[in-house]
């Protein structure tokens, strides 16, 4: 494996992330958590990107929400990650479907992470006052900051995974709202961009 995060963590934490594919390719048969086609490519298409978002986060504790986790992406790898670098980090899963919610309780009580579950629609979740928000291939930038606006403290990061049209969503948000972006190329996707977000206010 090349990917660059990927070498960055420990052996734990490779022998967590291992037993975490293992668990999504045996569920992945039953329920579909990721196109069957990316299963081949799930280290780096999946789990290092996931793990760069991580990276990218200075946070050293606190609360991280992931918004629309489905089957993991990118809120129980880096859930895996704090669990050996961060150990104060607590993070809070908002996914709807109830039987990705399944999966994920059972990922966190495979791995021991300090995680929990809300199987809710992430817009009638209780707001959450998070030092961090997280999400992937979930919806427009405009809807995500709507949901940062709901869980998100006012000191808090959000960290968005978005493709080639991001420059597109950021000026069409702006008409709704006004925030801080820094953009920072992917490493496992030439592109792809993750836009790391601060100060959101509605316009």
């Amino acid at each position: 494996m090349s990917d660059q995060s990927l070498k960055n963590v420990s052996r734990e934490t490779m022998d967590d992330l291992s037993v975490f594919a293992d668990l999504l390719i045996k569920w992945n048969a039953k329920i579909n958590l990721v196109s069957p086609k990316s299963i081949d490519e799930l280290w780096h298409r999946h789990i290092a990107d996931s793990v760069q978002v991580f990276d990218l986060v200075k946070v050293e504790k606190g609360l991280w929400v992931d918004m629309g986790t489905g089957g993991g992406f990118p809120g129980a790898i880096c859930a895996i990650v704090a669990k050996h670098m961060k150990p104060e980090m607590k993070f809070v899963f908002i996914e709807s479907d109830t039987r990705k919610s399944l999966f994920l309780r059972t990922v966190i009580r495979e791995l021991g992470l300090n995680a929990k579950v809300e199987n809710e629609r992430i817009e009638k979740t209780q707001p959450q006052n998070a030092d961090v928000v997280s999400a992937r291939a979930l919806a427009s930038l405009d809807l995500l900051l709507g949901f940062a606006d709901i869980h998100l403290n006012p000191n808090g990061t959000a960290v968005f995974l978005k493709g080639a049209k991001f420059q597109q969503e950021i000026e069409e948000s702006l008409a709704n709202w006004q925030f801080d972006v820094q953009k920072v190329q992917s490493e496992t996707d030439p592109d792809a961009i993750i836009l790391k977000i601060k100060e959101v206010e509605r316009v």
